[in-house]
């Protein structure tokens, strides 16, 4: 796994956390060099670069700083927002051997909000395959405490005030810009889409569900 003490780590008080698996883990869904570019790299710089855009200002929390981000300037939205957004991200997945199934409470609110859990995976599938360009999909708890599915631009999510969507807790966020799924699949996103439900870490989401959004609070992850 990667040194998060390497000399290109960032400085400052959001650090790039470790991946909690190889970077082969995820395959054959996820190919280790896009796990390599993408954590390392990517993920890397929005950690660099908003802790350089937050240098001589007050810090809060990666949660806090989600609400007023886009207030906040371009420096703050995209990397806050990416920084947030891959943290869940990564830590969402894990090996297909792993993968597991929703609990039994999340379970049964994908069935009272959706009917089953192949109609949210289908309803999923297609905001993040007609997200234009770079951006997410989630599944979140919307504020009368159903699931719903939304998708945002760029490195926006919904505890954002004024962002595109639906206004919920995101507690399963997928990654649509190219650099997520490129080596691997080129164009076709959809394909990468349909395995990547393959290393979804249902016990992680569960957790999210139960502990944070089912409870009205944003997810806090690491």
């Amino acid at each position: 796994l990667r040194d998060a003490t390497a000399a290109d780590a960032p400085k400052g008080p959001f650090l790039l956390p470790t991946l909690p698996y190889d970077y082969k883990a995820l395959e054959p869904a996820i190919d280790e060099a896009t796990m390599k570019f993408h954590h390392d790299k990517h993920f890397n710089a929005y950690s660099t670069n908003l802790n350089k855009a937050l240098e001589g200002k007050e810090v809060s929390s990666i949660v806090d700083l989600q609400k007023g981000a886009i207030k906040a300037g371009g420096a703050i939205r995209n990397n806050g927002g990416g920084y947030y957004n891959h943290g869940m991200f990564f830590e969402s997945m894990t090996s297909p051997a792993k993968s597991g199934a929703p609990s039994p409470a999340l379970a049964k609110a994908i069935d009272a909000s959706f009917g089953s859990m192949d109609e949210m995976k289908a309803k999923f599938n297609d905001a993040a395959a007609k997200r234009f360009g770079s951006g997410w999909a989630w599944l979140g708890v919307t504020p009368d405490g159903k699931l719903a599915i939304t998708s945002t631009p760029n490195q926006d999510n919904p505890l954002m005030e004024g962002a595109e969507g639906d206004k919920m807790i995101p507690f399963l966020g997928l990654d649509v810009w190219e650099h997520a799924y490129y080596l691997k699949y080129q164009n076709l996103r959809p394909s990468y889409i349909k395995e990547w439900w393959t290393v979804v870490n249902w016990a992680k989401v569960s957790e999210y569900y139960e502990k944070y959004a089912s409870q009205g609070k944003p997810v806090t992850w690491g």
